[in-house]
């Protein structure tokens, strides 16, 4: 028996394709929790539809709604071994659970999962699925090369054996965002095993347009000081270069007599340049590429800096 567990919010749009995942894929033997933050929707009577023909799917309610309080309930509630964290807007191949197992099997890991491969339907969301996967978007993070097989700090939603949680405890629920990295992070930092498997195979939809998108940025900036407080052997310098671009850009009228600071803005457009034309991207696409490069490095640089000097507090404040 093994356990999946899904926080949902409003999902109806998705709820089936995750249901549909749970009965067609092997093993047969497994249980989903579903958890459930306070939907307005049809979200919950859909499940509750499914749960009338199959008891391994099961209807929890997360009053305190964000993803960690969900993530802890499911866990504790459920028996299975090892435990697979799904996403209602992410589609997974049919051998997912399988995979996964057998990956589990071959590294003897504590934790497992796949790339984080993007996909869009519209151009902008192609878009940002072509420019939140590339180094100059995101940096060298390991978890979205597609191809890479090996130890990693992180890994896309990921599975967990069972025991991994009394060794190193759950999810922090003072995090709001960022819950999965630090716990990763931690786990990595107590010497459990990570291991990213490109057979592990699920496609994420990114956010449909520039104020989503801005708005997740943000909030991946701002509780990333707390995580990094938390975990100091994780910092990354890709981790502050966004912000050094904010504070770049703020300064950059006290620096227009200097050719090679403000020389510098030029190079950056340069770079998006060469990223946009190299991509296979349409001609459209490949045009906001210079509107989602900046989105991304600035409102994940402002979320940081903002995190720097701000408490949990007044961070929920942004959610």
């Amino acid at each position: 028996m093994l356990t999946l567990i899904c926080p949902v919010f409003n999902e109806v749009n998705y709820i089936n394709n995750i249901l549909n995942f749970f009965l067609e894929s092997n093993p047969t033997e497994k249980e989903i929790y579903f958890i459930d933050g306070g939907s307005t929707d049809n979200t919950v009577q859909i499940i509750q539809n499914f749960i009338k023909k199959n008891s391994n799917i099961k209807l929890l309610i997360n009053p305190n709604r964000f993803v960690p309080f969900a993530l802890n309930l499911g866990i504790k509630s459920s028996k299975g071994d090892p435990i697979i964290r799904l996403d209602a807007h992410t589609i997974y191949s049919i051998d997912y659970c399988e995979k996964i197992l057998e990956v589990f099997n071959e590294t003897n890991a504590d934790i497992v999962g796949g790339p984080m491969i993007k996909s869009g339907e519209s151009f902008f969301q192609k878009t940002v699925a072509y420019c939140s996967s590339t180094s100059l978007g995101i940096g060298n993070s390991k978890i979205h090369q597609v191809n890479y097989d090996g130890p990693s700090d992180h890994v896309y939603l990921g599975a967990w054996k069972r025991n991994l949680f009394n060794d190193i405890g759950y999810f922090d629920e003072n995090l709001l965002r960022n819950q999965d990295d630090e716990f990763h992070y931690r786990a990595k930092s107590m010497g459990k095993k990570i291991f990213l498997s490109s057979r592990i195979k699920s496609q994420y939809f990114p956010r449909k347009n520039l104020k989503k998108l801005f708005s997740q940025f943000f909030q991946y900036g701002l509780f990333k000081p707390l995580v990094l407080q938390k975990v100091k052997s994780e910092f990354k310098f890709r981790h502050i270069i966004p912000s050094i671009f904010v504070l770049y850009v703020l300064l950059l009228p006290l620096w227009y007599n200097s050719l090679l600071l403000s020389s510098m803005l030029f190079v950056y457009f340069l770079l998006v340049t060469i990223f946009a034309e190299s991509s296979h991207l349409s001609l459209y696409s490949k045009i906001l590429c210079f509107v989602v490069y900046p989105t991304i490095h600035v409102a994940y640089g402002l979320g940081f800096l903002f995190g720097l000097f701000t408490s949990n507090r007044i961070m929920k404040r942004f959610l």
